[in-house]
């Protein structure tokens, strides 16, 4: 069901939401470009989206709810799981024995109608809301399931069984009795709830920390780590059995670190766990890495590449020979960076390989090789397999050593274009980087095309404080930046006005909302993209250290991870305080 330009036109005018005159044009310029007159009412401000949706309910005959101050029983919410509702924008808040009202954004959306039909086995109502109410009820999903979980593990542990009962809390030290403790229903349960809670908040790593007296559960959310829970020491041994099983770990080894994986389906979503244990003072400190399977669809651009820079990566992935390196440090955003730029080069006529450790996201057509250190499958063992398998195209998760660096480079001057990962601060310390690998200077100017260093800061919510720098803060920020600079770019990419100054540039601070406590929701990177030029060449032959290249590249237009960071700031996507956090870090 839609509703027509002419039906919206007339009940407009009637209600008096846009005056006759303004309508009139509008619509002309509707006609012009075939477009339907309410996306260019709400292009040009002349309504709200929420007013929209709201008019076109009415003229539907679409009942039209607002959810901002509902408390939705969670067994109704619940229905529908969450990353459904927050995909699809539908929430379920009313239940009879026969039907389910489902409040929507779009009540065209006829898949997610239908896969909410077949879960819940009822009559689907659809009623149209405002984002506003979509953003209030899916904060809602986590404070239930944090309560739930909560409630879930208080009680698991509690039924665990004391110690003078001969169990969890006597640290059980044969292979079966950990098997028998690592089967048991309550550690079972605290495992699953507490991985399920982890991927619902949507974390990049787990902590999992024996103390004294009690365990520590941390997870890792937009790069900051948050205390999670607390629980009681007696479920220690068993929570950490229980994981050894799922990846397949010695259960009796406790003094020396394992590593192993697991992959598990929640909620609809496939996510492989990385698992390290390691042996401290209290017990076995447990760290898991989630990788989520089903990431994809990533563009340069929302990974906040722009400008020069991203110029800069299009035309190196145009080449056909050579190397595209990404630096940072762990949990930067490489990986992600290379997998976008793979499924830019990932055409029928090519043929792609990779060596990984571990393979963190699935591609199609990409033949991707996991590393098996323990049976001798090492980067650089891997790496001169693939080159007998007529690739065009290879990706080394990361240069770890000379070998590896090597084969790399060697790879990328027989034809091939290499893409890799390296452990560096910057992009100009990516050179002595390698020279310290034994890769000599002529090598490393004959063969990398494109140095891309980055780093991940947090987000800003779309509910935010904005303030203008006063003159000391300029003159501050001035000492560690090259401000010009970064007006320059602001300038050129016409993120502001050309006549524009410092003081008319507006900043953001976070402000909690419904969407976050903390004001901030997501990533976005920042980057500095060093491309190899005739100059540069010459200087990495002289044996130039890594702030003279620098300095060259800048006068050849790179921006600066830190200047970067500046532009986003004052685009409203993050703020200056979080640019420095990371930076300086």
């Amino acid at each position: 069901m839609t509703v027509n330009n002419q039906q919206l036109k007339d009940f407009i005018a009637d209600s008096g939401l846009v005056p006759r005159t303004e309508l009139d044009d509008v619509e002309k310029r509707a006609l012009e470009t075939k477009t339907y007159l309410g996306d260019v009412l709400v292009s040009e401000g002349k309504l709200s989206e929420d007013d929209l949706r709201r008019t076109e309910a009415y003229i539907l005959g679409i009942p039209f709810v607002n959810l901002k101050t509902q408390k939705i029983e969670f067994d109704v919410l619940s229905l529908i799981p969450e990353p459904i509702a927050r995909k699809h924008n539908i929430i379920a808040f009313k239940k009879t024995d026969t039907a389910l009202e489902v409040a929507m954004l779009d009540t065209d959306d006829l898949a997610a109608i239908d896969f909410v039909k077949k879960k819940v086995g009822l009559k689907i109502l659809p009623r149209l809301t405002d984002k506003e109410s979509i953003t209030g009820v899916l904060l809602q999903y986590q404070k239930s399931l944090k309560e739930e979980f909560g409630d879930i593990i208080e009680k698991e542990a509690g039924s665990l069984k004391t110690p003078e009962a001969g169990a969890v809390g006597e640290e059980p030290q044969s292979e079966e009795d950990l098997k028998k403790l690592a089967d048991d229903l309550p550690v079972i349960k605290i495992v699953d709830t507490l991985l399920s809670h982890a991927i619902i908040q949507g974390a990049s790593d787990i902590h999992i920390e024996p103390l004294d007296s009690e365990v520590v559960i941390r997870y890792r959310i937009d790069g900051i780590l948050h205390d999670a829970m607390m629980l009681p020491k007696s479920a220690a041994a068993g929570i950490v059995a229980r994981i050894k099983v799922l990846s397949n770990l010695k259960l009796d080894e406790k003094r020396l670190p394992q590593d192993g994986r697991f992959k598990i389906e929640s909620a609809g979503e496939k996510v492989a766990f990385r698992v390290s244990t390691l042996p401290i003072y209290y017990g076995e400190k447990t760290v898991m890495r989630l990788l989520r399977e089903a990431v994809s669809g990533f563009t340069l651009e929302s990974l906040g590449f722009h400008g020069l820079g991203l110029e800069r990566i299009y035309d190196a992935t145009k080449q056909r020979v050579g190397m595209i390196l990404t630096t940072g440090p762990t949990g930067s955003g490489k990986s992600t960076t290379l997998y976008t730029i793979l499924d830019l080069v990932n055409e029928p006529e090519v043929n792609i390989s990779t060596i990984e450790d571990p393979i963190e996201y699935q591609m199609a057509r990409v033949n991707q090789t996991q590393v098996k250190s323990e049976i001798g499958l090492t980067f650089a063992n891997g790496l001169r397999t693939l080159m007998r398998q007529d690739p065009d195209i290879i990706m080394v998760g990361e240069i770890r050593d000379g070998e590896t660096a090597s084969l790399a480079v060697n790879a990328s001057l027989t034809g091939h274009l290499v893409l890799s990962t390296l452990h560096t601060n910057s992009a100009a310390a990516t050179m002595p980087r390698l020279i310290d690998m034994g890769i000599e200077p002529f090598l490393i100017v004959s063969t990398v095309n494109v140095i891309i260093s980055q780093r991940l800061v947090r987000r800003l919510c779309a509910v935010k404080e904005k303030y203008l720098l006063s003159e000391i803060e300029i003159e501050n920020l001035k000492k560690t930046i090259n401000m010009e600079r970064v007006l320059q770019v602001l300038k050129d990419e016409k993120i502001i006005a050309p006549t524009a100054d410092w003081k008319d540039v507006s900043f953001y601070h976070p402000k909690a909302s419904q969407e976050s406590e903390t004001g901030y929701k997501g990533r976005v990177g920042i980057h500095e993209i060093l491309k190899m030029s005739p100059a540069i060449r010459d200087l990495i032959m002289k044996g130039g250290t890594p702030v003279e290249i620098e300095v060259q590249a800048k006068k050849e237009g790179m921006t600066t991870m830190l200047e970067d960071g500046i532009v986003k700031a004052a685009q409203g996507i993050t703020t200056i305080e979080e640019v420095l956090r990371v930076v300086s870090e």
